[in-house]
């Protein structure tokens, strides 16, 4: 029980997309932003599968309950809840974008009899800088670190910054930081993303899983991608000319893995 408030279930979340026919695939996206994130993405499924989009805890339309602390696991207890009510009669294809690729990990470690296939687009798979080899990967993490600490801190530096990145998106209003989800924000990067067990959950999966994440992505860890390489049903796929965002190319791999 993840909910110590109350005896009640997790919220069901927001679903945003539900179109097509065939195999079911479930979008999950990430922090800060909303089903949008797809918006490249379902076009390329909806003609030979059953696409379905939600918004995750504390973002787009989903609830935020007010004694929420967002982990992953409370994340990933709301996306249960939320494909249960979907009454699915076969495994389905999980693939979660950035934060929603963590919460995806971990909904597969907890529920590996739901899921057929794991795809992680642009994880942030972050460990303890200590936990790296490589003096360039500890810095690097530091550094993140310390970034996410600012952001947390600094709450109309944050906002402000948001709303300028996201006017220069191609996919509109795919970053969106406000007083409404500021609590969802903050509390889902220090203890989802800062603080998270990505690597473990990871490990625990029985089934495929996919990584796909572009070369130029800023908020990626190579460090941790090259943990995760190494377990034998893990396959991972960088995408040139790519970065954070699920544009045309990476859009484009990321169906191409869905299958």
């Amino acid at each position: 029980m993840r909910w110590p408030w109350s005896r009640a279930k997790a919220p069901v979340l927001h679903v945003a997309t539900d179109e097509g026919e065939g195999p079911v695939v479930i979008l999950v996206h990430g922090i800060a932003s909303s089903s949008v994130t797809f918006q490249e993405l379902v076009p390329r499924l909806r003609d030979t599968h059953r696409v379905i989009a939600v918004d995750i805890l504390g973002f787009g339309e989903s609830p935020a309950p007010a004694h929420a602390t967002f982990t992953i696991g409370e994340h990933a207890d709301a996306l249960y809840e939320t494909i249960r009510s979907l009454r699915l009669s076969a495994p389905f294809v999980l693939v979660g974008h950035s934060l929603g690729s963590l919460i995806a990990a971990r909904y597969t470690a907890d529920h590996p009899e739901s899921v057929a296939k794991l795809v992680l687009v642009s994880p942030p798979v972050y460990l303890d800088p200590k936990s790296f080899g490589a003096a360039r990967d500890r810095t690097a993490m530091g550094v993140y670190l310390k970034v996410y600490e600012y952001l947390r801190s600094n709450k109309t530096f944050t906002m402000r910054a948001a709303k300028g990145l996201d006017r220069l998106s191609p996919i509109r209003n795919v970053l969106q930081v406000s007083e409404q989800n500021w609590q969802a924000f903050t509390l889902s990067l220090q203890n989802a993303i800062e603080s998270q067990t990505t690597v473990a959950d990871i490990a625990r999966v029985r089934v495929p899983v996919e990584i796909v994440y572009g070369k130029l992505d800023p908020f990626l860890m190579p460090g941790g991608i090259q943990i995760v390489a190494q377990m034998r049903h893990v396959n991972v796929h960088k995408v040139d000319a790519s970065d954070h965002l699920l544009r045309k190319r990476l859009a484009k791999a990321v169906a191409k893995v869905v299958g």
